[in-house]
């Protein structure tokens, strides 16, 4: 154990070898607190990054003999650290029981990092604060339980939107099959399916194709096959007739469901697939005894039509003074404000996004150098 502060001691540890008792230790933090409720938060989350990333670490900090606080990040050689699944995850923080206090600085040499890089960083952990460098909506659904039908709920939550979907979804009955929605999707080969679309629509907008990396098609397979208290992977899919027409894959714990992958049939666009897809996880989650879905920060449409309130979550650097953090610091904030300006300004925005969407269509076209390999499947 290494000293922290006068209070605290910290171990390290890979996530996915925690004994079941910090596991444990870990899950009832997470119940104490509705900050922490968030599956992102889970130690399962943690311990699927671990399987697939070799700089995963966890510390679990102690006062006395009973552990009271964990924090996952990952590390590299050189000691520049950064959030458990940075770029995946849209919810990270220090996990811990109520009334726990730490010191940022004595924290970070423990890990042996001199820098930590956040971005979806829960807006209770005030020790970090000095290190923000800015905060973010993350809008996020307040829901009631969803029993019932579904047009008669829709009807009664949403009836602005209410009118025009369920129009929507009748004529995608006639045209092609009867629309029915499943919540939790057992069939592994919809799941491939979903990364197949989700592929194509990255390399189709010019975005990053997440599906191109091995590694994490194999994390979403693992999520896929997890099905635990605090975190379990919830595949749904929005069907007309046998034909899929929307899917979402993302986590959930007992209360908070978070929205990670939407995809849809790109020759089904003009009846709203997503947004039926939405509307049709908030009242299935509803029903499912969760109680909050989570969007994650990031300005869309749907969000701001489907919303009920909106959390805050930070972006920074956590550093201790070190040439290394200097240098981390200097490379990558200048990359992070001129993404944050982009996204902020719509004089911007909407010409980045017709930028990124015709290098897609080169892309696509086969008229660039710039196609990714085909996600890997299994």
């Amino acid at each position: 154990m290494r000293s922290v502060g006068k209070q605290l001691d910290i171990t390290i540890h890979r996530p996915e070898e925690l004994s079941v008792p910090l596991r444990r230790a870990w899950h009832e933090a997470m119940d104490e607190s509705p900050d922490y409720a968030n599956p992102f938060l889970a130690p399962e989350f943690a311990a699927g990054i671990g399987r697939h990333r070799g700089g995963a670490q966890v510390a679990v900090l102690y006062e006395g003999r009973e552990p009271v606080g964990f924090f996952p990040y990952e590390r590299n050689s050189f000691g520049v650290g950064r959030a458990i699944g940075l770029g995946l995850s849209d919810c990270q923080a220090l996990v811990h029981r109520p009334g726990v206090v730490w010191d940022m600085q004595e924290l970070l040499r423990a890990c042996g990092l001199s820098v930590l890089e956040f971005d979806h960083l829960v807006d209770e952990q005030k020790p970090f604060g000095r290190f923000v460098t800015g905060t973010f909506a993350s809008p996020v659904v307040d829901l009631k339980d969803g029993a019932g039908a579904y047009a008669d709920w829709l009807r009664s939550t949403y009836p602005g939107v209410a009118k025009t979907t369920l129009k929507k979804e009748r004529r995608l009955g006639r045209d092609v099959g009867d629309v029915r929605f499943v919540f939790d999707e057992r069939d592994p080969r919809m799941l491939h399916r979903l990364m197949e679309w989700k592929s194509a629509q990255y390399r189709r907008t010019g975005r990053m194709d997440r599906f191109s990396r091995p590694w994490i098609v194999d994390l979403v397979d693992h999520f896929f096959q997890v099905r635990e208290e605090h975190f379990t992977g919830v595949l749904s899919v929005l069907y007309a007739g046998d034909r899929p027409v929307a899917a979402h894959f993302g986590p959930r714990s007992r209360t908070v469901f978070a929205a990670w992958f939407t995809t849809y049939d790109p020759e089904l666009r003009y009846y709203s697939p997503g947004l039926m897809m939405h509307l049709h996880m908030a009242h299935a989650a509803g029903g499912h005894g969760v109680r909050l879905m989570d969007f994650g920060r990031g300005d869309k449409e749907y969000k701001d039509w489907l919303k009920t309130r909106e959390l805050r979550v930070g972006e920074g650097f956590a550093t201790r003074p070190h040439p290394v953090a200097a240098a981390h610091r200097l490379w990558r904030r200048p990359v992070r404000g001129l993404r944050n300006t982009v996204l902020a300004h719509p004089a911007l925005r909407e010409p980045a996004d017709r930028l990124l969407k015709s290098v897609g269509t080169l892309r696509t076209s086969g008229r660039t150098g710039l196609e990714r390999p085909a996600p890997r499947t299994r």
